[in-house]
């Protein structure tokens, strides 16, 4: 027969993260504002210049 009980030494499991620990990093962070900034400026070259 299985011994089912949990013994003390067992780490707790660990919390699921979701998409708002994701969209926190500061590398995803600066790729969003980079990409955002680089449309931005395209949007606005062809509003204004063409």
């Amino acid at each position: 027969m299985l011994d089912t009980t949990q013994s003390d030494t067992d780490a707790p499991p660990e919390e699921p993260r979701g998409c708002l620990y994701a969209l926190s990093q500061p590398p995803l962070m600066i790729f969003l504002a980079v990409i955002g900034c680089l449309l931005l400026m395209a949007s606005l070259h062809d509003l204004l210049l063409l």
